[in-house]
């Protein structure tokens, strides 16, 4: 056991310690190293061209569990997000690889927002989210990490989910794995 200054409630057996990483404390310390992959740029088109290079181009051509696809509709689709704010974030993704919400059609512009109504829906009925939080970001100054091709975010909100890990850790903590969370999500999901 490591000797820590002050109680703790954990038991410590077989944690290393680490040089440079400051004064040893009793806070135990979550890790969540697929944050990283997403600060780097993995999975970041690096043009704005439509095809392999895009994500929301690629992830169609994939079989829905392996996409994290939850819906396909006619023009549009909902996945799971890769680095979730919250579980059950979702985005809903026209196939068409186009940046502006302006230039959608009004077809497109229908499936998003069907699209949005159901997983707002199958969330409620799988998590019972008090809330969502539901936008896009336009552009890159605006925070769009892939701008290139439009997405709506879903967000599901709890009442007191930004506690203390997201504000002073800055780490989300995700009780489920993406796989199972889609599973749930498409079963779900509302028919009409």
């Amino acid at each position: 056991m490591t000797d820590l200054p002050g109680d703790t409630p954990y038991e410590l057996e077989g944690v290393e310690e680490q040089d440079g990483v400051g004064t040893p404390d009793p806070f135990l310390r979550l890790w969540t190293p697929h944050r990283m992959a997403y600060i780097a740029g993995e999975n970041k088109p690096t043009t704005g061209e439509a095809g392999e290079g895009c994500p929301f181009c690629r992830i169609p051509t994939l079989a829905d569990v392996d996409g994290l696809i939850v819906r396909r509709s006619a023009a549009a689709y909902a996945v799971l997000n890769l680095y979730p704010y919250n579980p059950g974030h979702l985005m809903v993704v026209p196939y068409r690889h186009v940046a502006d919400y302006t230039e959608l059609t009004p077809d497109e512009v229908s499936d998003v927002a069907t699209l949005t109504q159901q997983a707002m829906q199958a969330v409620r009925i799988v998590s019972a989210a008090h809330g969502f939080n539901i936008g896009m970001n336009q552009g890159e100054i605006a925070g769009a990490g892939i701008a290139a091709h439009l997405h709506q975010h879903v967000v599901p909100r709890w009442g007191g989910d930004a506690n203390f890990m997201p504000v002073i850790a800055q780490t989300k903590v995700l009780p489920q794995l993406l796989s199972e969370t889609r599973a749930l999500l498409a079963k779900s999901w509302p028919t009409s």
